[in-house]
């Protein structure tokens, strides 16, 4: 969709923590003149272990927060909540809401002379079955395959750790087990871009290259195409940043997955 937003457009980012910042990092520079606000709703997380009640009532108080803010288009970076919130959120709106997991699939779609595609997440998502539809939808089959051990591996820092290279190739051997012929390998956690040489190395040991898909950057090329009036060549963008907890945490982990100083960050208190 393309929408009749301004050329200097303020972009409304949500996560429930870091991850939705990978999103960010792609978008600043295809959206390069927009104001970007992003909230990280690092108290309340992580969505995973809530009901879909609770993760849709906290998503869409995040989301009224950043249009109250002054976001004309609404952005969400989280797997989780575009699971199991995303109609709540787009009709408490008035503005575009675009999620991570129909990019991710489109993007599937376009790269993708196989099936299934191998889609690898957090237990959540897998169990909400949000990246199966949307492939199915598309006429892609899926193999979901749960990485819980990934994410807290990113936020320790352990990038390029020896277990981290084990936990990798335990999960994809036993994925490419249940998927032997699979060509295309979708990340469908914010947070695996960090990691996407680590399992390109593990792939390339097991003999098994495979077509990867960075959902964050599928989803920031999405977001993107909604301005066409938006040149790359012009403007410096800017950001402002909200967590609802431990802004000293929020600055050093949102560090390294915005690839850039994560400096002054806004404690907010949006309740329970």
């Amino acid at each position: 969709m393309t929408t009749s937003l301004s050329k200097s457009p303020t972009i409304g980012v949500f996560d429930s923590g870091f991850g939705g910042l990978t999103v960010l990092h792609a978008l600043l520079p295809l959206v390069p003149t927009a104001h970007y606000i992003y909230l990280g709703d690092t108290a309340r997380l992580p969505y995973g272990s809530k009901s879909r009640e609770t993760i849709a009532r906290y998503a869409v108080s995040s989301a009224k927060f950043l249009h109250q803010q002054g976001a004309e288009l609404l952005v969400i970076a989280c797997n989780t909540a575009t699971a199991l919130a995303l109609e709540d959120i787009q009709q408490a709106l008035p503005i575009p809401v675009i999620g991570v997991v129909q990019p991710g699939a489109q993007a599937a779609l376009s790269a993708s002379s196989s099936n299934p595609v191998l889609v690898l997440a957090t237990a959540a998502t897998v169990q909400s079955h949000a990246y199966t539809h949307a492939l199915n939808a598309l006429g892609l089959a899926a193999c979901e395959k749960a990485c819980p051990l990934l994410v807290p591996l990113v936020e320790e820092g352990w990038i390029n750790h020896p277990v981290t290279n084990d936990v990798i190739k335990i999960y994809l051997t036993e994925a490419l087990t249940a998927a032997p012929d699979t060509q295309t390998l979708l990340l469908g956690c914010t947070h695996y871009p960090l990691i996407q040489p680590a399992i390109q190395r593990v792939l390339a040991s097991l003999g098994h290259p495979l077509t990867i898909i960075d959902s964050a950057h599928a989803t920031a090329t999405a977001v993107a195409a909604c301005f066409t009036n938006v040149s790359r060549s012009e403007g410096e963008p800017t950001c402002t940043f909200y967590a609802t907890d431990s802004i000293e945490k929020f600055q050093r982990l949102g560090s390294n997955f915005l690839g850039q100083p994560v400096a002054d960050v806004n404690l907010i208190d949006l309740g329970g």
